[in-house]
């Protein structure tokens, strides 16, 4: 996730967000299921689920349906400060189809851009992965494992961003730590990234209305002081023109309230506590511009299996994690990832140390995924665990252009790093894209972890 801002572009266009439990609309979450291995071709099927994040969900008060948030504007008598609004307001279930555009099918999870509802239009959407008993999140130590999974993106042009990655979440979304979040994971609360996005409506059980600014391009999204940041590991940020897998880091364990610097915003991106950059491996930016597209060697019109182990230095779940490695499945043929072909740059086709110090130098770019601890703190974070997260959204900060064509925009093309994609710079403009695009989606299916080589 690259710009600081933006997680300002998912928004439901009507009125949403909260902590207390409502009851006007039954909650229940969407089946998914996924396959555990412990060697290959021996896989055992987990049902599972998925929830939808509370920043979606209708926020109204406890007390009937008045709604607590509209537009980008908090009700000042239901919301006059940060706790009396969490006590005052209910997080309702969700029509997940019919609403959102979120619908699952066995091992298959489809996320529709654009859903006109019958009282409003929403605009992306984002889940987490439910344990089998649907009560906290599932969480992941990826240590001297595998995550696969099977992705169909030749629905999703330039501009949007079909992303599947882990963060340090709480299990329980926090309702522990914050006894004020009655609704806590089931209703999809306690969402934490690198960018220690400021658009959360509530953070540590308070609402963010300290300070509450709406956006300038979308007016149903706004920024309070208070930011949520942790640990991720991006396995996989992608439209069919472009893709990357970025390991961000932290100084801070687990979910954490920001403010101020901390939040790294602005001018302070690379004062805060968190690595807004990450570590990226994204091929076309690293100097192979036919290997993932249409029609390429990875062909993005077709349906394809990423695989992405997690190796220690010991291959052990006890060691240091110290290299990320990305393969291909298609067509029944394993396809190995793209090598770095950049003039001063060596020979790399997996994310270590290494690479991130030498990829770092050459662009130019700040390298603060070492100062905070590279690879070893990303192990660290799989050692705490880590919640599966799946979403479809476009960018208002950036229009991402960070993931898919040239950026930034105010330097040479031709400078190392700056190309990323072949699209345009106009091409993720989030008011063209909403209408244009409306019926864009991703599906991700046959979810399989398990140790190194048991997946595929």
């Amino acid at each position: 996730m690259f710009p600081s801002a933006s997680l300002l572009a998912f928004s439901l266009l009507a009125t949403v967000y909260g902590q207390q439990v409502g009851t006007l609309t039954a909650e229940s979450h969407p089946r998914l299921s996924m396959q555990q291995c412990t060697s290959t071709n021996n896989c055992q099927t987990q049902q599972h689920s998925v929830v939808l994040d509370s920043n979606w969900r209708w926020l109204h008060s406890t007390s009937g349906s008045t709604n607590c948030y509209t537009g980008n504007t908090w009700d000042a008598s239901l919301c006059p400060d940060a706790t009396t609004c969490a006590a005052n307001c209910a997080l309702d279930g969700a029509d997940y189809a019919g609403t959102y555009g979120i619908t699952t099918s066995g091992d298959a999870l489809t996320l529709k851009f654009v859903t006109q509802g019958p009282y409003s239009k929403n605009i992306g959407s984002r889940v987490y992965l439910m344990d089998a008993n649907d009560q906290k999140y599932e969480m992941f130590n990826m240590k001297n494992q595998e995550f696969t999974f099977d992705v169909d993106m030749s629905n999703l042009p330039c501009g949007l961003n079909g992303a599947l990655y882990f963060v340090e979440m709480d299990a329980d979304g926090g309702a522990a730590r914050f006894p004020t979040n009655k609704a806590g994971s089931k209703y999809g609360t306690g969402y934490c990234d690198t960018q220690c996005p400021q658009d959360i409506k509530f953070i540590n059980g308070e609402a963010n209305i300290e300070g509450w600014e709406g956006s300038p391009s979308d007016p149903n999204a706004g920024t309070g002081n208070f930011g949520t940041c942790c640990n991720e590991m991006d396995v996989w940020e992608a439209n069919k023109n472009g893709a990357a897998f970025t390991p961000h880091v932290c100084s801070v364990q687990g979910q954490t309230r920001c403010s101020g610097e901390q939040c790294g915003d602005g001018d302070e991106r690379y004062d805060g506590i968190c690595d807004k950059d990450g570590c990226d491996f994204n091929s076309f930016r690293m100097g192979d511009q036919t290997f993932l597209g249409p029609g390429m060697t990875v062909d993005t019109n077709q349906k394809f299996t990423v695989v992405t182990q997690f190796l220690t230095n010991n291959n052990q779940t006890s060691g240091t994690l110290s290299e990320i490695r990305r393969l291909y499945v298609q067509n029944g043929r394993v396809i190995a990832n793209s090598k770095t072909n950049i003039p001063g740059l060596a020979t790399f086709d997996s994310v270590t140390d290494e690479f991130c110090n030498a990829q770092k130098q050459l662009f130019g770019d700040t390298n603060t995924f070492e100062q905070l601890g590279g690879l070893n703190q990303m192990g660290e974070s799989f050692d705490r665990g880590m919640a599966l997260v799946m979403s479809i959204w476009d960018d208002h900060a950036a229009g991402m252009l960070w993931l898919d064509a040239d950026y930034p925009t105010d330097v040479p093309a031709t400078n190392p790093g700056v190309s990323r994609g072949p699209c345009s710079a106009t091409s993720g403009d989030p008011t063209t894209i909403e209408n244009s695009e409306a019926n864009s989606s991703v599906t991700f299916s046959n979810i399989k972890v398990g140790p190194i080589g048991s997946t595929y």
